[in-house]
């Protein structure tokens, strides 16, 4: 099956980096969200990055209208579904909600259409059961900030096809990601490893060993990291990596992977990172 046109269903930061992604290496993108606003956002933080990588001179002037060109935007997530050959649900990382629109997506599109979910942590098995095409639902987890993260994990439910798996790991090389299979366990790899040490990153702070800037530059220059744990923390969300620390916890019931008390106090206090503007650093 080829993939042509898609629904990216939510516009927040991973939907509106799929979403440019899959314009920019030329598929038909509707973007969904119920907020107009954030559908004007979402359009207006594609053009931002575009415009940062005609400055880096990976692109040009042509290449970023072609790509905005090839995206739409629709509140109707039904009609959305009803036209695409792929529909990825990018909301956030709350079971529930993940629920209610694959089941909205199920019932919209047509028979031969894949749904893919962009959950991070969440059992795709699980997500597959609220359908009635489980062998057309997978995991399609893309990596934050979508535009220069390469790795995509593709995620297999149990009654997964080899034909869906084929199709989306596919899709993932013509969108210039590299598609790696994993199984569907809580966290997958990405998130079962990374999220470990940003929560003993916090114990740390929370337990005065160190400061946050000392934390991120001790893993930074001695581990040869990019980015330190609660920076990169700062960048995921902090309300996301509290749910998937609490998904790891509960569906694997190790206390390796219980939320730092820190970490739950700086979310009810909303300090969610770079999206408001302050967490474990603060942001302008």
């Amino acid at each position: 099956m080829n993939v042509e046109r898609l629904a990216v269903v939510g516009a927040g930061t991973m939907g509106n980096g799929i979403a440019h992604v899959a314009a920019q290496h030329g598929l038909s993108v509707v973007l969904v969200d119920v907020d107009a606003a954030q559908l004007e956002r979402a359009l207006a933080t594609i053009a931002k990055n575009l415009d940062r990588q005609i400055k880096k001179e990976l692109i040009d002037e042509a290449a970023k209208a072609d790509t905005l060109a090839r995206i739409e935007t629709a509140s109707d997530l039904e009609a959305a579904a009803s036209v695409v050959d792929l529909a990825i649900e990018a909301v956030p990382e709350r079971a529930d909600l993940k629920y209610e629109v694959v089941e909205a997506l199920d019932a919209a599109a047509a028979p031969d259409t894949i749904i893919a979910t962009n959950t991070s942590s969440i059992s795709i098995t699980q997500i597959a059961a609220r359908t009635g095409r489980p062998e057309r639902v997978i995991g399609m987890h893309f990596m934050n900030p979508v535009p220069v993260m390469r790795l995509v994990e593709v995620i297999r439910g149990l009654a997964t096809s080899d034909e869906t798996t084929r199709t989306v790991v596919r899709l993932a090389q013509e969108m210039g990601k590299t598609p790696v299979e994993v199984s569907d366990y809580p966290g997958f790899v990405s998130n079962r490893v990374l999220l470990p040490m940003i929560n003993e990153a916090i114990f740390a702070l929370m337990e005065g060993v160190a400061e946050p800037e000392a934390i991120d530059t001790v893993m930074k220059l001695g581990m040869n990291h990019p980015m330190g744990p609660l920076e990169l923390a700062d960048l995921i969300g902090l309300d996301t990596c509290l749910s998937i620390l609490e998904v790891l916890h509960r569906e694997l019931g190790d206390d390796r992977y219980r939320p730092c008390p820190l970490l739950r106090k700086y979310v009810a206090a909303g300090w969610l990172g770079r999206k408001s503007g302050r967490g474990f650093h603060a942001y302008d």
